[in-house]
């Protein structure tokens, strides 16, 4: 069995599913568009590239990005308000039919809870299964930083986060799907790792995955596939 099929085995039986959201279950860079949404996209955007490309610790890139946006909570609010969740082509369809095979689906991601929230509710994914950073606040409502105990603020976040899910709910066979850099090296402690690059194709990552597309509907097609 070559490596890409081993872990298409493991996708279609896999009892647990983490997805990425950046770039991932959304077409866009959270962060990106609310730095643009702030007036400060250009600065962030060579950042978030930066970080992406594993040029910088990711709890680095994150705080240098928010020291120049410093959202407050209205320009948060505003900004969800303005530009509503672009989900990305067939991720609808994918997380429904895990979720009818009785697969735990999660959404596991460096960006911002409070951005986050909305997609997973367009996806029927219960709050509680968000792993995202938290935004602080001052009273005022102005910019006060972010959660830095998150362990997604930090670089290998996202494995202890699968690491600590494997641990409290015994799955066996978890997967993670992602088009960065982060995604790929939570794997392991993840079982097996899928290269997204429907909306952005990252060459580091692509090398990196057994198994790498670039449309959903591939994956949902995986799951047809009866196993032998």
């Amino acid at each position: 069995m070559s490596p890409q099929q081993s872990v298409q085995e493991i996708f279609r039986t896999a009892d647990c599913v983490c997805f990425d959201v950046d770039s991932t279950v959304i077409q866009d860079e959270g962060i990106d568009e609310l730095a643009n949404f702030c007036g400060k996209g250009d600065e962030v955007k060579r950042l978030t590239a930066e970080a992406m490309g594993g040029n910088m610790t990711f709890q680095e890139a994150l705080k240098k990005r928010l020291d120049i946006i410093r959202p407050s909570v209205s320009q948060v609010q505003d900004f969800l308000d303005k530009f509503p969740v672009r989900l990305t082509p067939g991720i609808s369809q994918l997380v429904k039919a895990l979720q009818e095979r009785g697969v735990t689906v999660y959404l596991v991601s460096g960006g911002f809870r409070s951005l986050i929230e909305p997609v997973a509710e367009k996806l029927g994914i219960p709050s509680s299964h968000i792993f995202a950073n938290r935004l602080k606040f001052y009273f005022n409502g102005e910019y006060a930083g972010f959660d830095e105990n998150e362990p997604t603020s930090r670089s290998g976040g996202k494995g202890l986060v699968i690491r600590r899910l494997k641990e409290q709910h015994g799955y066996q066979r978890l997967i993670m799907i992602g088009d960065g850099a982060t995604d790929a090296e939570a794997c392991p402690p993840a079982d097996g790792f899928i290269g997204f690059g429907g909306n952005v194709t990252r060459e580091e990552v692509r090398k990196k995955a057994s198994w790498y597309v670039t449309d959903f509907q591939e994956l949902v097609q995986n799951l047809t596939i009866q196993t032998k």
